[in-house]
């Protein structure tokens, strides 16, 4: 390149991050030598300084300084074979879709991303709905064995507008779940510091290996990040068990199994923080765990309000008919303000 380029972004990059861009468009341009040109100004946004994780957007200008090297494509990839089975399954999922993302309704026991020993997740078997730039993103997370809405961006444009709705905590979720034991107060909130490890607590997990934990800690100590959410009692079952409606206010790490479990009403069926020395099966009722991510309602990318909810999983209904709650009967609409 001999000469300065003022780039425009069009739409197909609006959202994506500036190193990203140079990544795409000037490959042969490393990490190390944008940051120099970053720092000294010759790579500018609007005609602005900028640095390497900016969100650049459709209509703005970046300049590209004289590089010295033409751009060289990158070779073509290979497009992977389609798994049929994963697209059939993921499309089976799908309770809400449009242009820019879509719902699913994800079952308890799936993984949403890869880890140690999980090979069949979410993310892995999104790659058969679409490749590049049009293989769907992930925009927020489940626990394996937590059920229900899990958001989905169709288009990097919208991963970007999505992601910042869950930053900016302007995303509403509804959990429900079976406690064992009924909350008191029966509306209330839990605002605490938790953190992953061992630290002195009230929650204590189950014996065995549970994998990953997280404590209830004191303010101050290393790794500790505030959780706060609000909780509400639906219906009970005598003073054994409790239908409960959740709302997240901060987004951590197990934290409503947490905060219920730190109540003394933990949450039924949790592999990690039921550990109640007295409890005895309940006729009835499975040891899977009963927590639902039941409803979704957030600022659609393209303006207006998305508003999905969530079928009870089939373990959940199943307990729900033998306490004679009835999921219908409840209006849905009064858990949001």
């Amino acid at each position: 390149m001999s000469k300065v380029a003022n780039v425009t972004i069009t739409e197909k990059d609006d959202g994506l991050r500036l190193d990203r861009w140079f990544k795409e468009n000037y490959p042969h341009i490393s990490f190390g030598q944008l940051q120099k040109l970053l720092r000294t100004g010759q790579v500018r946004l609007n005609g602005k300084r900028v640095k390497t994780n900016a969100r650049i957007e459709e209509g703005q200008v970046v300049r590209v300084p004289p590089i010295g090297q033409e751009v060289v494509a990158a070779p073509a990839k290979k497009p992977k074979k389609v798994n049929k089975g994963d697209w059939d399954y993921i499309r089976s999922l799908v309770i809400h879709e449009d242009d820019d993302l879509m719902v699913l309704n994800k079952p308890s026991g799936l993984a949403v991303q890869g880890g140690t020993k999980t090979a069949h997740h979410v993310d892995g078997m999104l790659g058969a709905l679409g490749q590049g730039d049009d293989r769907p993103k992930l925009v927020h997370r489940l626990d394996r064995d937590t059920s229900g809405c899990l958001l989905v961006a169709k288009t990097r444009q919208a991963a970007s507008k999505l992601g910042a709705v869950f930053r900016t905590r302007s995303a509403r979720k509804i959990y429900w779940a079976l406690t064992y034991g009924v909350p008191r107060p029966h509306q209330g909130e839990i605002s605490c510091f938790i953190a992953k490890g061992d630290g002195p607590t009230q929650v204590r997990p189950v014996q065995g290996n549970v994998g990953e934990i997280v404590q209830v800690v004191k303010p101050g100590t290393p790794g500790a990040q505030h959780s706060h959410s609000y909780y509400s009692v639906i219906e009970q079952a005598g003073q054994k068990l409790a239908w409960v409606s959740l709302k997240p206010v901060t987004g951590r790490t197990h934290q409503l199994r947490v905060h219920m479990a730190e109540l003394g009403t933990p949450i039924l069926g949790d592999p990690k923080y039921f550990n109640l020395p007295d409890f005895e099966p309940i006729e009835g009722l499975t040891d899977r765990l009963h927590l639902h991510a039941r409803r979704l309602v957030i600022p659609h990318p393209r303006g207006g309000t998305l508003d999905v909810t969530a079928p009870l999983p089939a373990h959940m209904q199943k307990s729900w008919a033998s306490l004679d709650f009835d999921a219908q009967r409840y209006d849905v609409e009064q858990e949001v303000e």
